[in-house]
């Protein structure tokens, strides 16, 4: 496991060292008072690796969404620190979380998330909208070559009802990459697709990986989708509790299984 030190000395240039796309350091979570305070996170102490794709998996209330939210500067710890490559967020407000989120970080939700008053092309540049900036050429690039390989060249006009659920998972996608952002985290992002359409999303989601060197972080709760990823992280009561090199869907099955049998 990549256990990163919850020494505060430690410097803010340690997990570019390190290959780290992003790390947390002794980070714990909780919710309500003294009294009726519930444990999401409990010491937690991870780095999500440059150029891989991440699983995180856990049965339900096991902390992992809470995880990627804190990593991706959506929710802030109750102690502990988060870095994205050699940035520390912990302390970071409001306004800079929005600015950091929008040039560094991509996100690929369940629910798509698509404008759908815009149309492919407009939901695909919306990250350079929201920047104020058009894209220079080189990113015109890059977002051309998105295009074709996510088979959307023939659907930039067309507005999100017009797609199936694949299609709208492909957009937000290169969305997602267009930005060419440091990490992509994925929520549940095969979960409102059928099998056969979820598995394209996630060779989609590998060739990223393995053929960009893209970053990816996906948290989701499906075997099938974890065995697609480099490394699968297994969270248990909010504690990191196992993790693995990629591994087929059955021996993900099985620690799962454990990890519910044991709750």
């Amino acid at each position: 496991m990549d256990n990163t030190p919850s020494d505060p000395s430690a410097s803010d240039s340690s997990a570019g060292e390190r290959g780290l796309a992003a790390r947390v350091a002794s980070l714990n979570k909780s919710y309500g008072s003294a009294t009726t305070a519930v444990t999401a996170l409990d010491d937690v102490s991870i780095g999500i690796r440059r150029g891989q794709f991440t699983a995180i998996m856990g049965p339900s209330g096991s902390g992992k969404s809470t995880l990627m939210h804190i990593m991706a500067g959506l929710d802030t710890a109750t102690t502990g620190r988060v870095w994205l490559a050699d940035t520390e967020i912990t302390g970071l407000g409001d306004a800079a979380l929005t600015v950091l989120r929008r040039r560094r970080i991509g996100f690929i939700f369940q629910a798509f998330n698509l404008v759908p008053t815009l149309d492919v092309r407009g939901n695909i540049l919306l990250p350079f909208a929201l920047d104020g900036r058009k894209p220079n050429a080189a990113e015109r690039g890059w977002i051309d070559q998105l295009i074709e390989s996510l088979g959307l060249g023939d659907r930039l006009a067309h507005r999100p009802h017009e797609l199936s659920g694949g299609q709208q998972q492909r957009v937000a996608i290169a969305r997602a990459l267009a930005t060419r952002p440091e990490l992509v985290f994925a929520d549940e992002p095969t979960g409102n697709l059928d099998s056969r359409t979820g598995r394209e999303v996630l060779t989609l989601l590998k060739a990223a990986s393995t053929g960009y060197g893209q970053s990816i972080a996906m948290v989701t709760h499906d075997p099938v989708a974890a065995s697609y990823a480099d490394r699968i992280l297994f969270l248990a009561d909010g504690r990191v509790v196992d993790d693995l090199g990629r591994s087929s869907a059955d021996e993900i099955s099985r620690i799962m299984l454990g990890m519910e049998q044991r709750a």
